[in-house]
C-alpha cells in the first residue's frame, strides 16, 4: 500500500519526495479504464489506515487506479454476441414464417443460449415452448456486467451503490434459479462490504453449482472484506481470480479439502494473514499451473512447493521473499515489478528448477539472488552450484550510475551460462555514485553466456550515459554468438533520431566480436518510469509466447 515512509533506497528520478508508487501515465495510463468511480472511505477504515501509518490523503484517487489496475489483470470474459445479434437472429422471422432456428438439435441451441449475455440467454424462453428448458440446461455463462443498463460500459463504472445494489439482486435471483453447472462467473462490480450476507449466498450457491471459472473482485472498502470459508468448498474450480479480499483462515480446515480441477490461480491485493495460507493452496491444488500475484498483502514471503505449476508471475510484490523450493515443471517466472519500503533487498532463491527457462526482471537494487544455498555477491565465483544452465530468457533491471549495484550484473550474468536472448533495462537515478568505466569490464572475466549463446540483446531505457557506452563496448567486443542488439531509447529521452544516433556512434569504434551482428536503434512507445506490464503482462502465461518480455509497444512495434 502507500506508506509514510519509503526508505532511502528509492533511486528514481523523482527524487525525494517520491511515494514510491508505480506511475501510470501515457501509453501505460491508456491500458488502464479511467472512468472508474472513485470509492469514499468511511472513518472506520480512515482511522484504521492511518493506525498503520498509511497516507491517506488521496487515498481514494489511488484506490481507482489500484483496482484499474486489477482488472488490467483479470482473464477477459467469454466474448458473447451483442443485444443486436440477438434481435437479428432470433426475433426477426424468416421471410416464410417458418421457425427454423427451433428445430435444431439441443446441442446447438444449448451452444448458442451461452453465447449470448445472460439477461438475453434468459429470455429465450419466451421464444417458443421448444426453447423453455433450454438456458436452464445449458452451462452458465454470468458476467455481471452485462446486467448494467445498455450504455453502462462496464462492471468498472458503476457509478453509485443504488446501482450496484440492482446488480446485485439480479446475480442472486439468476444464481438461484440456474440449477447449474456454472461455466464461467466474473462478479466484480459490487459494493460486497456493504452487504456481506450476499457473498456468502453467491458463495454457497457457486459451490453447490459446480461453478468452474470464477472471477471475484470488491470494490475496496473494506481493505479486509474476509472471504467465507465456502470459498474451499468450490472444488469444481478451473480458474480462480480473487480482487481486493482478505483470505480465509485455512487453519483447522479438513484433509479432504482440495482443488483437484484448479489450473490458473490468481490473487490480487488479497490480505493472507499467514504464509500458511499460500502453502495450504499450493499443497491443495495438484495441477495448478498459472500463478498471478498482484500487490502482496500482509504476507511477505512466497515458497513455491509445487509439482505442477509451470508459470508464476508477481506483480507490484511489495517487500516479498520468493523462494522457489520444488517446482520440477516451473518454465516462468516472471516479477513485473517489485517495491522495498527499507534499504534490505528481499531474497529470490531459486532451489529446484530444473525446467526454468525464463527469468525476469531481476534487479541487483531490490533482489537478493540466491542459487541453491550460495547468495550472489558481486565476484562470486561461477560454478555448478551457482548456476541455473535451463534458463534461455533473462531479463534484469540495473543502475549503470550505481557503481556497486552495477558491479552486481557480471555475478548475475554468470548465474545463467546458457542464456540465449538477455533484456537488460538501465533505471535512471537522482542519486549516481559514478560510472564504471570501460576498463572494469574489460577486467571482469569470463562471462560464459556472453561469449558462447546469447544472440539478441534488448537494453532499454538507453540514455547515452558513459556507464551505459562502457557496458555496450564490452559487451560487443566479447559476444561471437550476438546476431542483434537492439537499443531502445525512451519516449522523449532525446531530442530527435539524429541526437540519438550521435549516442550511439562511439560503439561502432569497437571490434565486434560477431561479424554478423545489427545493431537496432528504437524509441519506445513508454516514458521513463511507465510500467510495461500493463501491455504485455498477459503474455506471461501465454505458453504460445515464447518471449513474454518482448513488449512491441517498448520496442517501437517491432517484433523480435
Amino acid at each position: 500500500m502507500y506508506y509514510e515512509h519509503q526508505g532511502p533506497r528509492c533511486r528514481c528520478p523523482h527524487g525525494a519526495q517520491c511515494s514510491g508508487v508505480p506511475p501510470y501515465g501515457g501509453l501505460a495510463a491508456a491500458a488502464l479504464n479511467s472512468r472508474v468511480r472513485p470509492f469514499p472511505m468511511d472513518a472506520a477504515t480512515e482511522a484504521q489506515l492511518r493506525g498503520v501509518g498509511v497516507v491517506t490523503r488521496g487515498l481514494d484517487a489511488k484506490m481507482v487506479t489500484l483496482l484499474s489496475c486489477v482488472h488490467a489483470v483479470l482473464p477477459s470474459p467469454p466474448v458473447v454476441s451483442s443485444h443486436a445479434d440477438l434481435s437479428a437472429s432470433l426475433l426477426t422471422p424468416p421471410l416464410d414464417g417458418g421457425d427454423r432456428i427451433s428445430d435444431l438439435p439441443d446441442k446447438i441451441l444449448r451452444d448458442i443460449v451461452s453465447r449470448l449475455p445472460v439477461k438475453d440467454g434468459a429470455r429465450t424462453a419466451a421464444l417458443s415452448c421448444r426453447w423453455r428448458g433450454v438456458w436452464r440446461s445449458t452451462p452458465l455463462v454470468l458476467i455481471d456486467s452485462d446486467l448494467l443498463p445498455v450504455g453502462s460500459g462496464s462492471g468498472l463504472q458503476v457509478a453509485c451503490a443504488d446501482e450496484a445494489h440492482r446488480v446485485a439482486s439480479a446475480v442472486s435471483c439468476i444464481l438461484h434459479a440456474h440449477p447449474g453447472p456454472f461455466r464461467c462467473v466474473h462478479l466484480i462490480g459490487s459494493y460486497l462490504g456493504q452487504y456481506p450476507e450476499v457473498l456468502a449466498f453467491w458463495l454457497q450457491l457457486l459451490a453447490a453449482k459446480g461453478v468452474q471459472d470464477l472471477v471475484l473482485v470488491n470494490r475496496p472498502w473494506p481493505l479486509d472484506m474476509p472471504l467465507p470459508r465456502t470459498l474451499f468448498d468450490m472444488a469444481t474450480l478451473t480458474r480462480l481470480y480473487l480482487g481486493v479480499f482478505k483470505f480465509p483462515d485455512t487453519t483447522g480446515i479438513r484433509r479432504a479439502v482440495a482443488f483437484p480441477y484448479l489450473r490458473e490461480l490468481g490473487l490480487c491485493w488479497v490480505a493472507m494473514l499467514r504464509r500458511e495460507d499460500m502453502d495450504f493452496i499450493l499443497a491443495r491444488s495438484p495441477v495448478l499451473e498459472i500463478l498471478c500475484i498482484q500487490g502482496n498483502m500482509l504476507v511477505n514471503h512466497l515458497d513455491l512447493v509445487s509439482r505442477s505449476l509451470r508459470c508464476v508471475q508477481i506483480i507490484e510484490g511489495v517487500d516479498l521473499n520468493i523462494t522457489v523450493t520444488y517446482a520440477p515443471h516451473l518454465e516462468r517466472l516472471i516479477i513485473w515489478s517489485s517495491f522495498i519500503q527499507d534499504d534490505l533487498p528481499r531474497l529470490v532463491k531459486i532451489g529446484h528448477a530444473p525446467a526454468l527457462s525464463v527469468i525476469g526482471y531481476l534487479e541487483p537494487e531490490r533482489h537478493a539472488l540466491e542459487i541453491r544455498n550460495t547468495v550472489i555477491k558481486a565476484g562470486t565465483r561461477a560454478s555448478p552450484s551457482t548456476m541455473v544452465p535451463s534458463v534461455k530468457i533473462l531479463g534484469l533491471r540495473v543502475y549503470f550510475a550505481i557503481c556497486d549495484n552495477a558491479k552486481m550484473l557480471p555475478s548475475f550474468l554468470r548465474c545463467f551460462p546458457n542464456v540465449e536472448t538477455l533484456h537488460l533495462e538501465s533505471k535512471e537515478t537522482y542519486q549516481p555514485t559514478g560510472k564504471l568505466s570501460y576498463k572494469f569490464w574489460q577486467e571482469v572475466g569470463p562471462i560464459k553466456c556472453v561469449q558462447s549463446h546469447i544472440k539478441l540483446m534488448i537494453f532499454y531505457g538507453f540514455r547515452g550515459e558513459r556507464g551505459e557506452l562502457s557496458f555496450l563496448k564490452y559487451f560487443l567486443e566479447s559476444a561471437p554468438m550476438l546476431a542483434k542488439l537492439v537499443i531502445v531509447y525512451n519516449k522523449g529521452s532525446f531530442t530527435s533520431l539524429t541526437e540519438a544516433n550521435s549516442k550511439v556512434q562511439p560503439l561502432f569504434s569497437a571490434k565486434w566480436a560477431s561479424q554478423d551482428c545489427s545493431l537496432l536503434l528504437l524509441e519506445s512507445a513508454f516514458q521513463e518510469g511507465e510500467d510495461k506490464w500493463l501491455l504485455n503482462f498477459k503474455t506471461g502465461s501465454d505458453f504460445s509466447t515464447r518471449d513474454p518480455f518482448a513488449c512491441a509497444a517498448a520496442l517501437g512495434g517491432c517484433h523480435f
